[in-house]
C-alpha cells in the first residue's frame, strides 16, 4: 500500500516518539508499505520547527535524514486536480495533488480539512485509524 504521510503525522512522530503518530509513520515505512511525502512536507516541516520548535532543530534533523533513506519524496505538479475543491484551504490542495500525483492509496493525516472533505481516493485515514 502507498502511504502519503501528511506533514502534522510527521510532526508528531518527531515529536512524540512511541505516540500513535510515530508507530503509524513505523508501519507506513516498513514493508509491505511504502511511504511517499512530498518536497512540500519537508519545507513545512522545517519552517514549523523553526517557529515553534527551534530548541528542537537539531532532532528534526536527525529525524529528516533517517525518513530520507524510507520514504519516496515526490513534489506536486503544478496542474490541479478536479477533486481539490473538497480541501477547504487552498495551502492543503498540493499535498492532495502530490498523493494524487504519486499514486497514494492513503493519505495519513490529522488535518480536518482532509478528514472532513469525502474524498474516496485516495482514502483519508488518521495515525489511529491506519495502525489499526
Amino acid at each position: 500500500m502507498r502511504v502519503f504521510i501528511d506533514t502534522n503525522i510527521l510532526i508528531s512522530a518527531a515529536l512524540f516518539p512511541g505516540s500513535v503518530p510515530d508507530l503509524a509513520y513505523a508501519k507506513a515505512v516498513s514493508a509491505p508499505n511504502e511511504a511517499i511525502i512530498s518536497d512540500q512536507v519537508v519545507d513545512e516541516l522545517r519552517r514549523i520547527f523553526n517557529r515553534k520548535f527551534p530548541h528542537r532543530m537539531a532532532e528534526l534533523d536527525a529525524f529528516i535524514a533517517s525518513m530520507s533513506s524510507a520514504v519516496e519524496i515526490v513534489t506536486a505538479p503544478a496542474e490541479e486536480e478536479d477533486s481539490e475543491g473538497a480541501i477547504r484551504d487552498p495551502k492543503d490542495r498540493p499535498i492532495l495533488r502530490a498523493a494524487i500525483s504519486a499514486g497514494a492509496d492513503v493519505l495519513l493525516t490529522g488535518d480536518k480539512d482532509f478528514l472532513e472533505s469525502g474524498l474516496d481516493s485516495p482514502r483519508i485515514m488518521t495515525a489511529a485509524d491506519f495502525y489499526e
